[in-house]
């Protein structure tokens, strides 16, 4: 075979042709490519980086705004408590203020209408007096014949109606 014949009088130009080309693919790409991608990289890994940490004092000035906004609420939370208990107080005075007017309101109209009762009722009783002092005139005439004194059988009807 003369491929195999050949062989050594190819090899070392075929080696020696291949060292040229691996060399200058490690010249081309080692120290021409590789610095681009090695700073690329590096860029990129700066700009994340950066991001990170821009992200972080977002989060950091967040967490800060939320507990002002929370402190701030929680205030006005005890604010409002604040004034709705005044307004209850004051509401609770106003009604205790009309309450007691109304009472006395109603105790004066109490004491005029207790007041008519009385006289009413003494008047009544007077009218009561006076009718049964008739009939008294009027039965002790029909039944005994006897005439009694108007201010007599009034004054025995009420010691009567008295006891």
């Amino acid at each position: 075979m003369p491929q195999i014949n050949q062989l050594a009088e190819i090899f070392f130009s075929q080696l020696f042709w291949l060292l040229i080309v691996f060399g200058i693919i490690y010249f081309v790409i080692g120290r021409g490519m590789v610095p681009k991608i090695q700073s690329t990289v590096d860029a990129r890994e700066r700009r994340i980086g950066g991001d990170l940490e821009a992200a972080q004092k977002a989060r950091e000035a967040a967490d800060e705004t939320e507990a002002a906004w929370r402190s701030r609420m929680e205030s006005a939370r005890a604010e409002a408590l604040r004034l709705t208990q005044q307004a209850q107080a004051e509401s609770a005075r106003d009604t205790e203020a009309k309450v007691k007017a109304a009472a006395d309101t109603i105790g004066g109209k109490v004491e005029v209408a207790e007041a008519k009762i009385r006289d009413a009722v003494q008047a009544a009783q007077a009218e009561i007096h006076s009718v049964a002092a008739e009939a008294t005139q009027e039965m002790l005439r029909r039944l005994t014949g006897i005439e009694v004194d108007k201010n007599d059988a009034l004054a025995a009807v009420k010691a009567e109606l008295n006891v």
